[in-house]
């Protein structure tokens, strides 16, 4: 199982990023994924879920911002991230089952 996440950055505050995963060495069409962050000093938090059969969902935090999505023809994992605020800041990371990507940095600052 391989899962390379991309797109993190640097965005002021009410920015938005958009994430990426690109998997491989399983059935994605047929897996939940999610995604989750770590900020420094803290444990991991799962963000949101997509199911394979479309559900998703969302941890309080960040529902109505962030929106997360897959496309099973390219297998890779999106999180589409609106009205960043400076506690989002993170290491982001894909996972699927116990496995996990190397994670991609956001940082909200102004």
């Amino acid at each position: 199982v391989q899962l390379v996440e991309s797109g993190g950055g640097l965005v002021q505050p009410g920015g938005s990023l958009r994430l990426s995963c690109a998997a491989s060495g399983f059935t994605f069409s047929r897996s939940a994924m999610t995604w989750a962050r770590q900020a420094p000093g803290k444990g991991l938090e799962q963000v949101s879920t997509i199911f394979s059969f479309g559900d998703t969902w969302y941890a309080d935090s960040v529902k109505g911002r962030f929106t997360i999505s897959r496309d099973n023809a390219k297998s890779t994992l999106y999180l589409q991230m609106n009205s960043l605020k400076p506690e989002d800041t993170a290491v982001y990371y894909c996972l699927q089952n116990a496995n996990r990507g190397q994670g991609t940095q956001v940082t909200v600052s102004s």
